[in-house]
């Protein structure tokens, strides 16, 4: 039997830590949503400043969805709290063994953006497996990864992917454990609608929505684990505020918004933040609001059959899952 506990690095942030901490990946997904052609005018993705984003930004259809793509991955990376629940959920009944998670953000061409963002080779290695919800020995996923990227691009390469991922060019991101290697293709929508089966895919990650079940569960006809992540004073609701900062921070031409555009003092305080590094680079601002910004929460940790029963017998109760708070130190 597999134990385990969660171990609360540091308490549970206040609500502009909250924010300021989906703002970041929101201002990613926006900077690498700006035109390439626009970007190397301006000198390459590391040299645009924040003040520059209201000249070059274009605000399209699919800029939310995009930026919601790089809350979850950054919300995976960092153990967040809010989500951790629901992505556990998801990788068991994807059969996904091990307990250090982890997500590679697909950056395969959007806007015209050709790159994988998180670099694959950082964190695949050359026994890294897909798991696909089908019979059969799960494909090496390293050795496949340009593959994917090139059908993406062009309809015509799509022909080379074996058939059991032929469809996996359509993945956000790939969510899976480090310390098994498994990995599993997800597609993330900010609209369930825009949901799609695609060979290769296994999770489904999108907004709970109101009437529906917001429970983890199979799709067993789209071969989908499909996972609403929920709304009402959680990670939706703090997705959107974040989304809502960084779009009148825009239209405020970087500077302050008016009141009436961010009542709330909280998200006001994270459009000062903004407003206050407007002449650096969105690359270094994203970096600067990290020790701000609400830290990475949990950290599993395995524990021995001794240890479980030296805390079951000291507090005279059965339990085996300890939760250990942050200390004031």
């Amino acid at each position: 039997m597999e134990i385990r506990e969660e171990i609360q690095r540091n308490r549970i942030a206040d609500e502009v830590a909250a924010l300021t901490a989906v703002v970041r990946p929101i201002l990613e997904g926006t900077l690498y949503a700006l035109r390439k052609e626009v970007v190397e005018e301006a000198g390459g993705y590391s040299e645009v400043k924040l003040m520059m984003l209201p000249r070059l930004y274009r605000q399209g259809d699919g800029d939310c969805g995009i930026c919601f793509e790089w809350a979850v991955h950054a919300g995976i990376t960092n153990n967040d709290n809010q989500i951790l629940e629901r992505i556990d959920d998801s990788l068991k009944l994807c059969k996904v063994p091990g307990s250090k998670r982890a997500s590679i953000l697909f950056g395969a061409e959007k806007t015209g953006a050709v790159q994988l963002i998180d670099t694959a080779d950082q964190k695949l290695t050359d026994d890294s497996r897909l798991l696909v919800g089908t019979r059969g020995q799960p494909i090496k996923l390293k050795q496949h990864i340009n593959s994917v990227a090139a059908a993406f691009r062009r309809p015509n390469a799509r022909l080379a992917l074996p058939h059991s991922i032929s469809g996996l060019w359509k993945a956000d991101l790939f969510m899976g454990c480090t310390d098994s290697d498994r990995w599993v293709g997800t597609t993330v929508k900010i609209n369930e609608k825009d949901l799609e089966a695609a060979k290769g895919l296994r999770v489904g990650i999108v907004p709970s929505r109101q009437g529906a079940s917001d429970a983890v569960r199979k799709d067993d006809r789209r071969n989908l684990v499909i996972c609403p992540l929920p709304h009402d004073a959680s990670f939706m609701e703090i997705f959107y505020r974040g989304w809502g900062i960084v779009q009148q921070f825009i239209s405020a031409d970087a500077f302050l918004p008016k009141e009436v555009a961010l009542p709330s003092p909280a998200d006001r305080q994270v459009a000062k933040y903004l407003v206050d590094r407007r002449k650096f680079s969105v690359v270094d601002v994203i970096e600067a609001l990290g020790p701000i910004s609400q830290p990475e929460l949990l950290e599993p940790r395995q524990l021995s059959a001794e240890v479980i029963l030296k805390r079951a017998v000291k507090s005279k109760i059965g339990a085996i899952v300890v939760p250990v708070g942050a200390t004031n130190s």
